[in-house]
């Protein structure tokens, strides 16, 4: 990786953090995620927070193996959705 800073003007810099922190991620991960969404070829598709959980959560998956084979299911799921 290549160390690189920026200004932001603080009220970007406040929703930022507050969009970090509501995702649980760092500001740094989440400015990478926000160059990635808009810059092609610039990385692999990145899953919220919710999009995973939301996945693992408690529900009808359509599966009956989900427990025993979580994470062939979730790996799955990553494919299907980096493929869109």
């Amino acid at each position: 990786m290549v160390r690189t800073q920026i200004y932001l003007p603080r009220a970007q810099h406040r929703n930022l953090r507050k969009q970090a922190r509501k995702l649980g991620v760092s500001m740094t991960e989440l400015i990478r995620r926000l160059v990635a969404s808009h810059l092609p070829g610039s990385g692999p598709p990145v899953f919220s927070k919710e999009q995973v959980l939301s996945f693992i959560a408690l529900g009808k998956s359509g599966r009956s193996d989900t427990s025993e084979e979580h994470d062939r299911a979730l790996d799955e799921l990553m494919r299907s959705n980096a493929a869109r």
